[in-house]
């Protein structure tokens, strides 16, 4: 039996689940996925994917995803940035969260009924589990995140 903290990573070009262990992660090792044999995002990384790549995730992936719909120009989408990329790395392996630029992708933004950004959503199995706007303090978005995922 494998030893250390288990991670759980979702390919974003076929959507399997792959489990790694941490103590097995090494710097500038490449993780390649079970199924598909692609690179697997690093752990605690924030993604940005195109809109092929997030349905492949939200309609295969087994934890919990969290969006961030954010835009370049938005102080508040700015401020929560260092959030999410310190949320990522304290839940890596057990959520994944992905930014997506509502400027790029105004037909995805439109798809999730998004009409304000910075907005929130996290998505288990398919199904949106939350959703939220605004900008938020860290300790409130950690809760909130941690009450849905």
């Amino acid at each position: 039996m494998k030893e250390g903290k288990e991670l759980r990573l979702i390919c974003f070009h076929c959507g399997a689940t792959n489990r790694i262990y941490e103590k097995d992660l090494a710097p500038g090792k490449k993780i390649l996925c079970g199924r598909c044999r692609n690179a697997l995002p690093e752990p605690g990384t924030v993604l940005t994917l195109s809109p092929q790549r997030i349905y492949n995730l939200i309609k295969n992936g087994s934890i919990p995803i969290l969006f961030e719909f954010y835009s370049d120009n938005c102080p508040h989408c700015l401020r929560m940035k260092p959030i999410l990329e310190r949320l990522a790395k304290r839940r890596a392996g057990e959520i994944m969260v992905v930014m997506v630029n509502v400027d790029q992708y105004p037909e995805l933004a439109a798809g999730f009924g998004i009409s304000s950004v910075p907005t929130f959503l996290i998505v288990k199995k398919g199904t949106e589990v939350g959703r939220l706007s605004g900008a938020q303090d860290e300790m409130d978005f950690s809760f909130w995140v941690a009450s849905r995922a």
